[in-house]
């Protein structure tokens, strides 16, 4: 059962994701991706490069509507060493189609063991995702 899915993944996504894992850029990136309901594939909705702070990842991620999101982002340690961790964030607002949110549901697991990436995370409320929130699980 942990290899159900709901939605596959577009072949150019897949490669999409693999180059963002290794990529050697460093500043802030995020990979947005939805599912198209006609299709139900996982397709790219945007992608960003040199994101200058939280509030514009944020104003690229719709509030009404779940999203899948893959950051790049640049944390800087009190040791003064610099690291960009990579990170996955399913984002699922409460208000959203009931079917939609199934779809995402269901493709959920399917999408982090694609990312192969262990920093994972859940937010309903778009608002949540600011500089503090980056910092403190992506610093973990």
């Amino acid at each position: 059962m942990s290899n159900l899915h709901v939605c596959t993944i577009s072949p150019d996504l897949k490669e999409l994701l693999r180059k963002f894992r290794f990529r050697r850029a460093t500043n802030n990136a995020a990979i947005i991706m939805k599912v198209d309901q006609q299709s139900s594939e996982i397709i790219l909705d945007e992608e960003l490069e040199d994101i200058e702070d939280v509030d514009d990842l944020r104003n690229n991620i719709p509030d009404t509507q779940p999203r899948y999101v893959l950051i790049s982002w640049r944390i800087n340690h009190s040791d003064g060493r610099v690291s960009f961790p990579m990170a996955f964030i399913f984002t699922t607002p409460r208000d959203c189609q009931p079917q939609l949110q199934m779809m995402y549901a269901g493709s959920y697991n399917y999408m982090i063991k694609e990312c192969n990436l262990t920093k994972v995370f859940q937010v309903r409320d778009i608002e949540e995702l600011d500089e503090e929130w980056i910092q403190t699980n992506l610093n973990k």
